[in-house]
């Protein structure tokens, strides 16, 4: 059994992993860190883990942690895990990081995007951004993985197999994506209130969200060029979903059969990545509580350009579902182990 420790188990995405890691059959969970529930039971913070664990919360020693298990989930605000990792840590166990802290490989882009001094910049070229998909071999190999954040993974999958088959204008690519509140976390903030966000639907970030230089460099790398985009997201009155509306200039003329290929050359053999079937545009209510990516297609011969479009939960394969995906990849499992989740509706 993989002996698994998450810091931030408390928070939506941390909530998310001891879900999903209570049904794995090759992990068990040993430690539960909170900052604010020490010693608290687990049951007792989630009431839907009342008979599934009697565990206590503990706090976030990192370094106990790395001597008790072989992998440890940071499930924290931005900036937490890089104070805490160090190369004792990873010279005993595994870490996946779920924070932003190592997913850009520009120390000096970090710190102007998140305005938070980066606290171990040694350890951000050899963190390995996990988009399972596409870092698969790196991920194998990995003691530092950066989980993506869940606007990057859906819009990266969306658009990637035509930017890498140079399909369409990296210069053109425009995406408006939408969340459901559990993206923003736990806290308490005025701007999540039910009032606030009940029967209202509002863009934010505009030009400046943070996800911004994540998407644009992984864009980047697959393009094999500097990729700058025009990106705006906006919070939807729902607990959970990521929906992403992508647009780019066509570089030539394309059938549909043609588009088709391209993404079934990629994503064929993808357990979590569903391409849908003509005219069928994805929507957040058949990913929910699942892995699952459903990504589409249209193309708009009027304007020369194509929409690309893709719809996942973001608690799990935007948070803790990747996550567990890679801890399988690193630990030679069935990748799927524990994600075999069927899309819950209503």
């Amino acid at each position: 059994m993989i002996k698994v420790g998450i810091i931030g188990s408390t928070g939506y995405a941390g909530a998310e992993l001891v879900r999903i890691l209570l049904a794995h059959r090759e992990a068990e969970i040993k430690w539960y860190g909170s900052r604010s529930y020490i010693d608290k039971k687990y049951a007792e913070v989630y009431q839907n883990m009342f008979q599934l664990t009697d565990e206590i919360c503990k706090g976030e020693d990192i370094n106990q942690l790395a001597a008790e298990v072989d992998v440890i989930f940071t499930a924290t605000p931005q900036g937490l895990c890089a104070s805490l990792v160090n190369e004792d840590v990873l010279s005993k166990t595994k870490v996946i990081d779920l924070s932003a802290d190592f997913r850009i490989k520009d120390v000096k882009t970090y710190e102007e995007w998140y305005k938070i001094e980066h606290k171990s910049p040694k350890f951000i070229e050899e963190a390995v951004y996990g988009l399972c998909e596409i870092n698969r071999d790196k991920v194998k190999e990995a003691r530092l993985i950066a989980n993506p954040g869940c606007y990057p993974t859906c819009s990266f999958l969306s658009i990637y197999p035509l930017l890498k088959e140079r399909l369409i204008d990296p210069s053109t690519i425009i995406i408006d994506a939408k969340s459901g509140t559990s993206g923003a976390g736990r806290g308490a903030k005025v701007d999540n209130l039910y009032c606030e966000v009940n029967e209202n639907i509002k863009a934010y970030g505009v030009a400046v969200h943070r996800h911004t230089p994540e998407i644009e460099e992984q864009l980047s790398y697959a393009a094999d060029e500097n990729v700058i985009i025009n990106f705006t997201p906006h919070l939807v009155p729902m607990n959970r979903g990521i929906l992403v509306t992508a647009y780019a200039s066509l570089k030539k003329s394309v059938t549909y059969s043609e588009v088709k290929m391209v993404y079934d050359k990629y994503y064929a053999d993808e357990k979590f990545v569903r391409v849908l079937n003509k005219d069928v545009c994805p929507q957040t209510k058949w990913v929910e509580g699942s892995n699952y990516v459903d990504v589409n297609f249209k193309i708009d011969s009027r304007t020369n350009r194509i929409i690309m479009m893709g719809a996942m939960d973001n608690l799990v394969k935007g948070a803790a579902g990747q996550a567990v995906q890679n801890m399988n990849i690193m630990f030679g499992l069935n990748e799927s182990e524990g994600l075999e989740l069927v899309p819950m509706f209503p």
